[in-house]
C-alpha cells in the first residue's frame, strides 16, 4: 500500500482509480439514508509496538508549572489536516476530500457530487470540513465542493478566511468562509493562473494575497478579489533551482519583512524578494545539514517584532528541524532516518547575515511552531523519525518544548508536560484567544483508519494549557473590559487605550506588556501568517481596582497588515484572555 499511495505516486494515478481505492479502503461507510450528522468513533486496536515507540522527555520542572494537557473533544468529525481561529468563538478543521468518507455527515439532501466518482454521478455525503466550538466542543459540518488536499489560507482585512488551492479538481480554487453566523464555503474555480497544491499563502501590507509555490509551480501570483479570475504568475527561479528529487521544497516558509519584502525559505536556500515585481533583492547562505520544507517538513517562524525598541527593527527567522534530503526515498524502503535536531536564526535584512545555530534535545520533522502570547514559542506534534508522508514516519514525539528567544544559546529550550496522543502527519495546533493551544489532527493513513495500522487517525481534539497560566497564577491573570475595546478597530499610528482588572498584588507599569498576534492558518507543520507584534506601552494609570494602559500601535501596514489581530494584556508575564482588535487605513 505505501507504494501506491507515496508522495510521487499520486498525482498519477486516474482520478476514479484513486477515488475507488481510497474509499475501498475507508473504515467508517458513510452510505445515503444513514443517521445524518457525527458518527461513533470505531474502536481503535490495541497499540503496536511502533506506536508505543513514543519520544517523551524529562519534563524540565526547574521553571515550575510545565503544562497541561486535557481532551476537548473525543470526536471532531475530521481530522484537522488544516486548522485556523475565526474570530467568532469558533476554529475551522478540514481535511480532504481524497481521504473518503469522515466521520461527519452532511445534512440530509446536502450532499455533494464526486467529480471522481467511477462511475460518474456518484454522492459525498461525508462533510470533510467542520467549525469547531472551542469552549464547547460542539461541531458543525461545513461543506467543501472541491478538494482541499494540502492547501493554504489567510484571513483577509474583514477576517474572512480566504482558502487558495488544493488537489485535482480543486487546484485553481479559492474558497472564502465568513466567520459571522452559519456561512459556509463559497468556491470560485479557476481563479488562479497555475495549480496550487501543497502552496503557501501570504498577505501583504495592502491586504492583498500572494500563493508561493506547489507542486511543479515554481512561481507565485496574486489571489484575486472574489469572482475575479487571474492570469498571471511571476516566475519565482529558486523554487525550480531547489526541487530535488523527491521535491523537498513544498510549503515553502514565507514571511513578511518589516520592511515590506518577502522572506522564501525552500529546501535549505532563501532569499529576499520584492512581492510587486519578483525582484530578488539578495540571497542568504545555506542552511546546511537536510531538508527542512515538505515532505522534510520542518519548523519556521518570524520571531517577535518589539516595537518597544522601536521600529527601525532587526527582524530574525528561525527554522527548526527537517529530515535528510534522502529521508522520503529511505521511507519507500521502510527506513526512518533520524530527524534534523538544528535550529537556525538569521536576520534576512542583515547584509551579511550567516545562521546562527542552537539545537533542540530531540530532532523533530511534522512539528508545529507557534508564537504564544509572551513571545516565547512553543514547538510541538511531529516525530523523531522520517518525514511526510503516508506511514513514512516513526517516534512520535509526545513532549512539546518552549524555546525563549531572548535566553542565551543553548539555554532557550525547556521540556514540557507530554501529551499521550501521537500526532505526526497531518496534525495542526493554533493559541486560542484565552492563551491555551488547541491540538488537533494526525493522520498517517490514507483513509480514516482506526484499526489493524499503527497510528489511527485521530479525530480527538485537545487543549494544552502552557507555563504561564499554572494554578498559583490563573486567579490574578489580568482581565480586560470588553467595553474599552474600540467597536470599529484602529489606525495604524493611533493609540489603543484598554482597560483591565487583576485580582493580585497592586499592578505597576514595569509589570505591564501588550502584544497582538496575528492567528494564522496552520498547516503541515507551518502557521502561515503568523505573527506577533510587542507594543510599546505609553501610559498606565490605576482607577480604583481597575487599570488604564495606551499602547502605542504600529504606524505602518509592513509591520502589521490590516485585519483583526489578538490583543493580550500580561501582567508580569501572565497573558490576559485576548481582544479582538482590528488595525486599517
Amino acid at each position: 500500500m505505501r507504494g501506491i499511495f507515496s508522495l510521487t505516486m499520486a498525482p498519477l494515478l486516474r482520478p476514479g482509480a484513486l477515488a475507488a481505492a481510497l474509499l475501498a479502503l475507508a473504515v467508517v461507510g458513510v452510505a445515503q439514508g444513514q443517521q445524518v450528522g457525527l458518527l461513533r468513533v470505531p474502536n481503535r486496536s490495541p497499540p503496536t509496538k511502533a506506536n508505543m515507540d513514543r519520544v517523551v522527555l524529562p519534563v524540565d520542572n526547574a521553571g515550575g508549572f510545565a503544562g497541561l494537557w486535557n481532551i476537548l473533544s473525543e470526536n471532531a468529525g475530521v481530522s484537522a489536516m488544516h486548522l485556523a481561529v475565526m474570530r467568532h468563538g469558533k476554529a475551522v478543521m478540514f481535511d480532504t476530500t481524497t481521504t473518503g468518507p469522515s466521520l461527519m455527515q452532511l445534512p440530509a439532501g446536502n450532499c455533494r457530487v464526486d467529480p471522481r466518482s467511477d462511475p460518474p454521478g456518484g454522492m459525498d455525503c461525508s462533510a470533510h470540513a467542520v467549525e469547531f466550538d472551542y469552549n464547547t466542543g460542539a461541531v458543525r459540518p461545513l461543506k467543501i465542493l472541491t478538494d482541499t488536499w494540502c492547501s493554504s489560507g489567510a484571513f483577509d482585512v474583514d477576517g474572512m478566511l480566504v482558502q487558495t488551492g488544493g488537489y485535482f479538481e480543486g487546484v485553481k480554487v479559492v474558497r472564502r468562509l465568513n466567520p459571522q453566523g452559519n456561512a459556509d464555503w463559497v468556491e470560485f474555480p479557476n481563479t488562479l493562473a497555475e495549480g496550487r497544491w501543497y502552496a503557501t499563502q501570504q498577505v501583504l501590507p495592502d491586504g492583498r494575497f500572494i500563493v508561493v509555490g506547489g507542486r511543479r509551480s515554481f512561481s507565485y501570483e496574486f489571489v484575486p478579489a472574489a469572482g475575479q479570475l487571474n492570469t498571471q504568475f511571476t516566475p519565482l527561479p529558486l523554487l525550480q533551482q531547489t526541487t530535488d528529487d523527491v521535491e523537498n521544497n513544498l510549503y515553502p516558509f514565507v514571511h513578511l519583512l518589516p520592511e515590506g519584502t518577502v522572506f522564501l525559505f525552500a529546501n535549505d536556500r532563501s532569499i529576499v524578494f520584492d512581492p510587486q515585481n519578483g525582484q530578488v533583492l539578495r540571497e542568504l547562505p545555506k542552511l546546511n545539514g537536510g531538508a527542512r520544507n515538505y515532505p522534510a517538513s520542518g519548523m519556521s517562524a518570524l520571531l517577535p517584532l518589539d516595537l518597544r525598541r522601536g521600529e527601525r527593527l532587526s527582524a530574525e527567522v528561525i527554522v527548526c528541524g527537517g529530515a535528510p534530503k534522502e529521508a522520503f526515498k529511505l521511507g519507500e524502503a521502510n527506513k526512518f532516518p533520524h530527524a534534523l535536531r538544528d535550529c537556525g536564526r538569521i536576520n534576512p535584512s542583515k547584509p551579511g547575515a550567516r545562521w546562527a545555530i542552537d539545537f533542540m534535545p530531540v530532532g523533530r520533522v511534522m512539528g508545529d511552531m507557534l508564537i504564544l502570547p509572551t513571545g516565547d514559542l512553543l514547538l510541538l506534534n511531529g516525530a523523531a523519525q522520517g518525514c511526510s508522508g503516508w506511514v513514512f514516519a516513526r517516534e512520535p514525539v509526545l513532549t512539546p518544548l518552549l524555546y525563549s528567544p531572548r535566553k542565551r544559546r543553548g539555554a532557550r529550550f525547556r521540556a514540557l508536560a507530554a501529551s499521550n496522543i501521537p500526532r505526526m502527519y497531518h496534525s495542526s495546533s493554533a493559541v486560542l484567544p484565552d492563551a491555551t493551544v488547541l491540538v488537533a489532527g494526525g493522520n498517517t493513513n490514507s483513509a480514516y483508519n482506526f484499526s489493524g495500522v499503527d497510528f489511527p487517525t485521530e479525530v480527538r481534539v485537545e487543549r494544552y494549557t502552557p507555563p504561564y497560566l499554572a494554578p498559583e497564577l490563573v486567579a490574578t491573570r489580568p482581565e480586560i473590559d470588553l467595553a474599552s475595546v474600540p467597536a470599529n478597530g484602529v489606525k495604524y499610528g493611533d493609540k489603543l487605550t484598554l482597560r483591565f482588572t487583576s485580582r493580585g498584588p497592586a499592578v505597576t507599569e514595569a509589570d505591564m506588556k501588550v502584544t497582538m498576534y496575528a492567528p494564522p492558518f496552520t498547516t503541515h507543520g507551518f502557521s502561515q501568517n503568523q505573527r506577533l507584534l510587542v507594543l510599546q506601552v505609553t501610559a498606565f494609570k490605576p482607577e480604583g481596582n481597575k487599570y488604564k494602559i495606551t499602547a502605542q500601535t504600529p504606524s505602518k501596514p509592513t509591520l502589521a497588515p490590516p485585519g483583526y489581530y489578538l490583543v493580550f494584556v500580561l501582567v508580569k508575564g501572565v497573558p490576559s484572555k485576548a481582544a479582538w482588535v482590528k488595525i486599517h487605513p
